[in-house]
């Protein structure tokens, strides 16, 4: 019989977020730090705990690219799960590696006027739990841990064919052609200490600079973005050694469809790769190269508010993780300002 040895959860020091959900990929090679199997399952751990980089690099978001009415605030409040498997290298002790998270998610965006074209301000607060298990040398393995994650912030300028409008204008408005682009960052907030084998925040920063397109034709709309993710080094990882990330590239698609009455849904594909990690400048053996589908479904509930529910799941994995990912959200939006008003904020 397989033995079970699991590690008491530390909910007062430890933080989670979605971007701590999906990133195990950027591991290091856990020979770097101690040849011993349960040090190599504790990695992992560690891995489920981190999973947030790369789930953010390949996060399917519709609509990222379309005009809004200057002065529009919007708060939004929901929750995801993400439930999967942690894919190893064959040669790895450690196998059976199973993942589960539940996230609770709050954001706001303000749209505003730059140099007379649709702008958007976002920042999100992600926190939840997360539980991971693995099994090597016969014995099973599992850490489970909850908290608040690192804080995102992200800028849109659609600078080509979305002008800055206000409620009124943007009624009579015909949407074409948005040329788009964005910046993403991730501020390393979340709980972190570097004697800790096992972390809920990265202790880097994050960059995720991002093109975007979106035709407009009748009641389709079709969208794709491509991105890039750029990552600090983390100085402090444990065992007092330096560990860097490659940059991870990313590209998406929609065809979204409005069915009427401010109901639209869509079907949602992207591929994401690279994202290989060094420790104390030895490379990694933990590329990645996957990409998953997904649908989104938006239902209004009254002028003001409005869900969204909307699931993935992986179509292709080379290694990291193979996960379904389900989420609903909560949409309340308010005001809105002539363009001039607003441009001078």
């Amino acid at each position: 019989m397989p033995g079970i040895v699991r590690y008491p959860a530390r909910h007062h020091s430890l933080r989670f977020g979605l971007r701590t959900v999906i990133s195990f990929l950027f591991l290091l090679d856990l020979e770097m730090l101690i040849g011993l199997i349960k040090t190599r399952v504790l990695v992992f751990l560690v891995c489920a705990a981190q999973l947030t980089l790369s789930l953010h690099a390949q996060e399917l978001e519709p609509r990222a690219y379309s005009n809004i009415p200057v002065g529009m605030n919007f708060v939004v409040t929901g929750y995801v799960y993400v439930e999967g498997d942690v894919l190893f290298d064959v040669s790895s002790p450690v196998q059976d590696g199973q993942l589960s998270a539940h996230q609770f998610v709050v954001a706001y965006a303000h749209a505003l006027n730059v140099l007379g074209k649709s702008s958007k301000i976002d920042a999100i607060i992600p926190f939840g739990s997360v539980s991971g298990s693995a099994i090597s040398g016969g014995q099973y393995y599992e850490r489970d841990v909850s908290g608040a994650g690192d804080p995102i912030f992200k800028f849109t300028w659609n600078f080509i064919g979305a002008p800055a409008l206000s409620l009124e204008e943007f009624a009579k408005h015909q949407t074409n052609w948005i040329l788009g682009a964005s910046l993403r960052m991730t501020a390393p907030l979340g709980q972190y200490d570097s004697d800790k084998l096992l972390n809920l925040g990265l202790n880097r920063w994050s960059f995720k600079p991002e093109l975007g397109l979106s035709k407009a034709w009748n009641r389709w709309t079709f969208e794709a973005a491509g991105a890039v993710t750029f990552a600090t080094a983390n100085d402090k990882f444990f065992g007092n050694t330096k560990r860097e990330q490659a940059p991870l590239l990313a590209i998406q698609g929609h065809i979204l469809y409005t069915f009427g009455k401010g109901i639209w849904g869509g079907f949602d594909a992207t591929y994401y790769a690279g994202g290989r990690t060094t420790l104390n400048g030895i490379e990694n053996n933990d590329r990645q190269s996957s990409s998953r589908v997904g649908l989104t479904l938006s239902v209004p509930l009254t002028r003001q508010q409005s869900f969204k529910l909307y699931g993935s799941t992986g179509a292709t994995a080379r290694a990291g993780g193979d996960f379904t990912i389900a989420g609903i959200l909560w949409q309340y939006r308010w005001g809105g300002n002539s363009p001039r008003t607003a441009s001078t904020r």
